[in-house]
């Protein structure tokens, strides 16, 4: 019986005495199903907050463009700094957006054991720095990140015993580096593209 066919949930004409064989599998099909709706409600909490953090970014945009209007640079500077706040957030949240989306999408396409060690292992870091690089942001998350985090070690657990794969973490961490290298060179190069640069204020040293 191919891992595939239990996987779809296609069982033919087995008998009842294979059931039991196949239970571990269907528990962890489940399990995976578990974690990429974890993982996506996620992502739409970080959308929500994405939301109220462009709205700050357009606001403290327009007092930095009036406090320079009215030769106030003080005060633009002041705003500038909240602006700078603002936008290390929103570069935080969006990597952490398109990282937790490429492990959501893995997950819900692996076809067998070997996928899943290939790509749970990897996840397991990604989790971990996202969490890392919330946790001052969005303290609220911590603890869903952290049972997620659980949920995916005890999936990585029962496909190894299964597959009796050894894990490399080695190569792990670095696919990890490279999805969230990927991530966090997007969203530069999307805030760069739509997110308006402070006029005036370049040589206050802050960093938009």
């Amino acid at each position: 019986m191919g891992f595939e066919k239990v996987w779809s949930g296609k069982r033919g004409g087995i008998q009842d005495k294979f059931k039991d064989a196949l239970k571990p599998k269907t528990q962890l099909r489940n399990k995976i199903d578990s974690a990429v709706r974890a993982l996506d409600l996620q992502k739409r909490k970080l959308d929500i907050a994405l939301v109220s953090l462009r709205e700050k970014d357009k606001h403290y945009y327009n007092k930095i463009i009036d406090s320079l209007r009215a030769y106030d640079r003080n005060r633009a500077a002041l705003y500038a700094n909240e602006l700078a706040e603002v936008r290390k957030a929103l570069r935080s949240i969006n990597q952490a957006k398109l990282a937790i989306e490429q492990i959501s999408l893995r997950l819900s396409t692996v076809k067998d054991i070997g996928d899943i060690v290939v790509t749970l292992a990897p996840a397991m870091s990604v989790i971990k720095s996202v969490r890392g690089s919330l946790s001052d942001i969005l303290p609220q998350a911590d603890n869903e990140f952290s049972t997620i985090a659980d949920l995916l070690s005890s999936i990585l657990v029962d496909a190894g015993q299964m597959g009796g794969i050894t894990l490399n973490f080695s190569t792990a961490n670095e696919e990890a580096e490279r999805i969230l290298k990927e991530a966090q060179a997007q969203v530069e190069s999307e805030m760069k593209e739509k997110l308006p640069s402070v006029p005036g204020l370049e040589a206050e040293g802050i960093r938009f």
